[in-house]
């Protein structure tokens, strides 16, 4: 009884991250920096753009802002601390503080999903139905799909969250992640996990099953437009814009899917890891580029913003 008694104060988890590679643990410092640094800079500079040139306040760089807020907040609940556990070597997290971490990163994951699909939708209609674009995508329906997306990232990860809450732990504390993520977690419990990971399937299921399936249908139908397109060199470009975004939002859903909603078996659990880096690391680098920095507006306001600055400066 004494043993089980101790083994029911835990108090803190040990993350275990990427401890098994003791001789790359500065050189995977340096990459997840240079990682983190870029988003963050790319991401700021998309916000700050889209903020200061009224040439960018249009529906699709309103939903841009919003992404970019979000890929802020979204590495910024993961990369610091992981950065941290690479220099000391100090990976313990308090039982309080790894809910809290998952609760922001689950709340962030799911509203990505809401705000990609709002993003392909109004990309079909600018280019499927560019004679209602203006009367569809008023101010007013772009600030209800952007409302929508938080508010459903927010309910569906409070829900799974507070079933996280009811768990209790009484060892081992060894958490085989470089994050705080549900079903590691819950796997350490002590408790039935049951509830926990019946919400997390059902609701996992709910958060990427329509918004993916929205995304690849609004860019089909663009691709059957764009064939319709006489001159190849507007086609080339159209497809190569199309065929980026799908990419990303190809990987990022699909990794979710795979954490999250495929049963857990014995292989997927040993590739857990592996799939969050793609949609915890990999997509919120890759979006700004895609989506922006690789975008001819973006790269003139840019530039307006430059020669402003510098003939203040003068």
């Amino acid at each position: 009884m004494e043993t089980g008694e101790n083994l029911s104060n835990i108090t803190s988890f040990v993350l275990l991250g990427f401890g098994n590679l003791p001789e790359l643990q500065i050189p995977l410092f340096a990459l997840f920096l240079a990682i983190y640094t870029l988003s963050i800079v790319g991401n700021v500079a998309i916000v700050f753009l889209v903020a200061i040139d009224h040439h960018l306040h249009t529906p699709m760089y309103f939903f841009l802002l919003n992404l970019s807020c979000l890929e802020v907040c979204y590495f910024s609940t993961i990369l610091p601390r992981m950065l941290a556990n690479f220099l000391t070597g100090d990976r313990s997290i308090s039982v309080k503080g790894c809910i809290t971490q998952y609760y922001f990163f689950g709340f962030y994951a799911a509203t990505e999903c809401y705000l990609l699909a709002m993003m392909s939708y109004d990309r079909y209609l600018a280019i499927c139905k560019p004679l209602h674009y203006t009367t569809v995508m008023s101010n007013t329906l772009c600030i209800q799909l952007a409302s929508t997306s938080w508010m459903s990232g927010l309910v569906t990860n409070t829900i799974i969250t507070g079933f996280m809450l009811q768990l209790t732990f009484c060892g081992p504390n060894e958490i085989d992640h470089f994050f705080c993520d549900v079903y590691p977690v819950a796997n350490l419990s002590c408790s039935n996990t049951y509830p926990v990971k019946l919400a997390t399937f059902i609701l996992g299921l709910f958060v990427t099953g329509p918004p993916f399936l929205l995304t690849l249908s609004s860019y089909i139908c663009i691709i059957l437009t764009v064939l319709q397109i006489q001159s190849k060199a507007a086609q080339q470009k159209a497809f190569s814009t199309c065929s980026s975004h799908l990419i990303v939002v190809t990987i990022f859903y699909g990794s979710i899917f795979l954490v999250y909603v495929v049963p857990e078996t014995d292989t997927l659990k040993e590739l857990h890891k592996t799939f969050s880096v793609f949609y915890t690391v990999l997509t919120p680098m890759l979006n700004p580029l895609i989506y922006s920095l690789r975008n001819k507006e973006v790269k003139e306001a840019f530039f307006r913003f430059a020669r402003k600055y510098s003939n203040l400066k003068s």
